[in-house]
């Protein structure tokens, strides 16, 4: 009887760790933010585009031009996007399809999409996306223990 109640205890474990274990895989969100910049890799320059409009599941998430950044939400580790690409002006916009797996370990990712049309590997146009830090700002702006802020009144 005792050992008949372990066993349903240690079922019930294993089945709330396999639980656990699948929405950490399925379940795992991130922002994916998307860089339409000019870079270089191994001596060779990969142009922005003069236009590029990105759709993740039928919706336009963001149409961006030269040097800007747009962004979408993801839920899961395979992320696939379709891309109309129009790589100079006056070009007719082509449709590229794309699917790509998302790190575990980043919550913000950066995609070079110049990099990522181009085939180059997945270390090179992906990136984890950090927050800059705010510049610090100048001391004589804050308040001395003298006046506490109080000299201009």
């Amino acid at each position: 009887m005792k050992t008949n109640k372990w066993l349903v205890r240690l079922g019930v474990l294993i089945v709330i760790l396999g639980i656990a274990a699948l929405m950490f895989v399925i379940g795992r969100g991130h922002t994916v933010y998307f860089d339409n910049k000019t870079a270089t890799y191994e001596d060779t320059e990969y142009t922005a585009f003069q236009k590029v409009e990105i759709y993740v599941n039928g919706e336009r998430v963001a149409k961006l031009s030269k040097k800007d950044r747009g962004m979408a939400t993801w839920i899961g580790q395979h992320f696939k996007m379709e891309l109309e690409v129009t790589r100079n002006k006056g070009d007719e916009p082509e449709r590229i399809s794309v699917a790509i797996e998302l790190p575990y370990s980043m919550d913000g990712i950066l995609v070079n999409l110049p990099e990522l049309v181009a085939g180059l590997p997945q270390d090179v146009w992906l990136s984890e996306f950090v927050i800059a830090a705010p510049a610090a700002e100048d001391d004589d702006a804050l308040p001395t223990e003298d006046d506490m802020g109080l000299s201009d009144f």
